[in-house]
């Protein structure tokens, strides 16, 4: 593999500050156009000639590539190139007809999202009805979600998040740039006359495991099964549950979910 830390002319002489820039582009160009996957800010830095600022390099790569049919986008610290947003319609397919999300999936999501990590008693919690089992795993398919891990709590029930296809889809570059409180208030998404303390968490997710997860056993896929005094408690918190809401739910499921139209 050619060393790209010590790059010098035909003549031997160390190149100037402004052919080694010129160079960083040109490496971090062909790295990212020939890659499959967005790639991580350390494995470029990596590449990078001695003395340049990766960041100072990416941002240029950016700008030369605005206004053009591909363009330079971040996900949290990965780059990868991608069809300009106006000519997305060349890359569709006309024999994938789109299905929208129900309505259940999409508050689902939302709790995903804002709440992450969050497991599946929590977003019935937030929602106030059961969640039907095909409504998480509609999100698993279109890999908006995905399963971090699993809670360290009675059951051990696994811990839900977002993905970089999530980010991707939505147009974020981060899902700290989620709508807070006082735009979603704007864009008439809120009842004015909310509840006193009533906030908007501030997303985060972080690919690193918290405290209080563990990590998912290998071919993991179900919530195991609770001990008999955690089931009664859950039992007991689902009872409050509404079951003219919770069939609806799940009726929702029945009707088929799948890939928002963009």
């Amino acid at each position: 593999m050619t060393d790209f830390q010590h790059v010098v002319d035909d003549a031997g002489a160390a190149q100037t500050p402004e052919t080694t820039t010129l160079e960083a582009l040109r490496i971090a160009e062909a790295l990212l156009f020939a890659s499959a996957e967005p790639l991580d800010e350390a494995d470029l830095a990596r590449r990078m000639p001695d003395g340049v600022k990766l960041r100072d390099v990416l941002e240029a790569l950016k700008a030369q590539y605005a206004g053009r049919g591909v363009n330079l986008v971040r996900v949290n610290n990965r780059w990868l190139f991608r069809t300009a947003s106006d000519l997305s319609w060349l890359m569709s397919r006309e024999a994938v007809e789109p299905k929208k999300l129900s309505r259940a999936a999409l508050e689902t999501l939302a709790i995903c999202a804002y709440h992450q990590p969050v497991t599946r008693a929590e977003i019935e919690q937030i929602r106030g009805v059961a969640v039907a089992k095909g409504t998480v795993d509609v999100l698993l398919e279109t890999g908006w979600v995905r399963m971090r891990g699993r809670r360290r709590a009675p059951g051990r029930p696994i811990t839900y998040g977002t993905t970089d296809e999530f980010l991707l889809h939505f147009g974020l570059e981060r899902v700290g740039d989620l709508p807070g409180l006082d735009e979603l208030r704007g864009a008439g998404l809120l009842d004015g006359r909310l509840p006193p303390g009533f906030a908007v968490p501030a997303p985060d997710d972080a690919r690193t495991l918290l405290d209080d997860e563990d990590p998912l056993e290998e071919g993991a896929g179900e919530d195991v099964e609770l001990p008999l005094e955690a089931y009664a408690a859950e039992r007991a918190d689902r009872d409050l549950v509404e079951p003219e809401e919770s069939a609806n739910d799940e009726s929702d499921e029945a009707g088929g979910d799948g890939r928002s139209a963009a």
